[in-house]
């Protein structure tokens, strides 16, 4: 492949607000480069063209014709992922399609078959289950020193719901709302951590704002095969702040003030429409006439990416992953290992990327992980319309633990 002389060529499939959170990744990696991009609106692939010095395309179509394009990273609506991934794949090429994976299990499925017949690598990510602090907790895991993971306890709260918003975000059956669009980051952890196979599902979930008419928060139990359990909790409805317990280090790896309280709301005062708020959301993406640009970035996060507060529970210890760092409350004392900052943000996608492209190596965030993700997801959103157990039918083990219980 062309690319083992060089960089990883990517092309962009939505340059909406996925892409400017990926954007300082594909800036300050070497190993690739942004060689293409499609987008609705005009605006955006003008300012691309101006960043990049790279072309535009009418059509997804048109890009994946490129013969300069290697990967192409699919940031458009959640409703489209699986139709652009299967356009991508019948060029030949690789994918990398941002979190949720799709909005149902067949849609996933179709999506495993298309890269599978096309012989190209399907990669589902970002979702914070990539974040270094989480692999090293399953690096102490797996050292066997603190015993089987038999309890995980997982909880966020964020103004998530109150962040300008297009009409179908509100949408449960377009893919909004918090489950497909946040439970997936957690999810993925829980499973990272726990091992992967999730065999029941109990949940509730909560639509208490009637301008907002999606579901804002969710309460699930996961119960594994190999015995332990998980508790996921997650609201986006902006009143407290679970930042606070993690040193007020906001999700991007970012210092918080507690000037900005409220912040998301008062924003969203400004909008007196469904349309002043879907214009709002675009002035402040990539080319609206509020956007920051790229300077605006900072090189290095001060921490490390998270998804909120975390405890795994182990045998001899729980370990408690942070922005710099893992808690580790052992039997008989408490010691910190500390992680250096990241050089890079989200680099541990591109490497995850770069180590199937280019050396070949199997992805940890396959489809087929995704799909199993996505499969817990719709379980919560359905036992919660049921108040029933929901098991699943999907799921797969992490990758090096099919054989452990663990």
């Amino acid at each position: 492949m062309s690319t083992k002389a060089g960089k990883i060529k990517i092309g962009v499939a939505g340059l909406g607000r996925a892409f400017t959170l990926m954007l300082p990744t594909f800036v300050g990696d070497r190993r690739v480069s942004l060689t293409g991009a499609t987008d609705p609106i005009a605006a955006a692939r003008t300012q691309f063209e101006k960043d990049f010095a790279a072309p535009t395309f009418d059509s997804l179509e048109a890009m994946c014709a490129s013969p300069d394009i290697d990967v192409v990273y699919i940031a458009s609506p959640h409703q489209f992922h699986a139709d652009h991934a299967c356009i991508a794949a019948s060029h030949g090429k690789h994918i990398l399609v941002e979190k949720p994976m799709a909005l149902s299990i067949d849609e996933c499925t179709r999506m495993i078959e298309a890269a599978r017949k096309a012989g190209v690598h399907l990669i589902v990510g970002h979702s914070h289950s990539f974040n270094t602090p989480i692999k090293r907790t399953r690096e102490l895991i797996d050292s066997g020193a603190y015993g089987k993971v038999r309890m995980i306890t997982a909880m966020n709260f964020t103004d998530f719901l109150f962040r300008p918003r297009r009409p179908e975000e509100l949408d449960t059956q377009a893919g909004g709302g918090v489950i497909h669009s946040q439970a997936t980051h957690q999810i993925d952890i829980v499973r990272l951590l726990a091992g992967g196979m999730t065999t029941s599902v109990q949940a509730h979930t909560g639509a208490w704002d009637a301008t907002r008419p999606t579901e804002g928060a969710y309460s699930a139990l996961l119960g594994f095969e190999n015995g332990a359990f998980a508790t996921a909790v997650y609201s986006g409805y902006g009143h407290y702040d679970s930042d606070e317990l993690m040193g007020n280090i906001g999700e991007m790896g970012q210092a918080k003030s507690a000037r900005d309280y409220g912040a998301a709301r008062k924003r969203l005062q400004t909008a007196q429409t469904a349309g002043d708020e879907a214009r709002l959301k675009a002035a402040r993406n990539y080319g609206g006439s509020l956007y920051a640009g790229q300077s605006a970035q900072p090189d290095t996060p001060l921490a490390h990416q998270h998804f909120g507060h975390l405890v795994v529970s182990c045998e001899k210890a729980d370990l408690r992953p942070t922005p710099s760092g893992i808690d580790i409350f052992a039997d008989d004392q408490r010691s910190f290992e500390a992680l250096p900052q990241p050089a890079v943000p989200r680099s541990e996608v591109m490497d995850e990327l770069y180590a199937a492209v280019i050396e070949g190596k199997p992805p940890l965030h396959s489809g087929e992980w995704a799909r199993a993700t996505t499969e817990v997801c719709l379980a919560i959103l359905a036992s919660a319309r049921g108040e029933a157990l929901i098991r699943l039918h999907h799921q797969v083990a992490l990758p090096g633990h099919e054989n452990r219980n663990t």
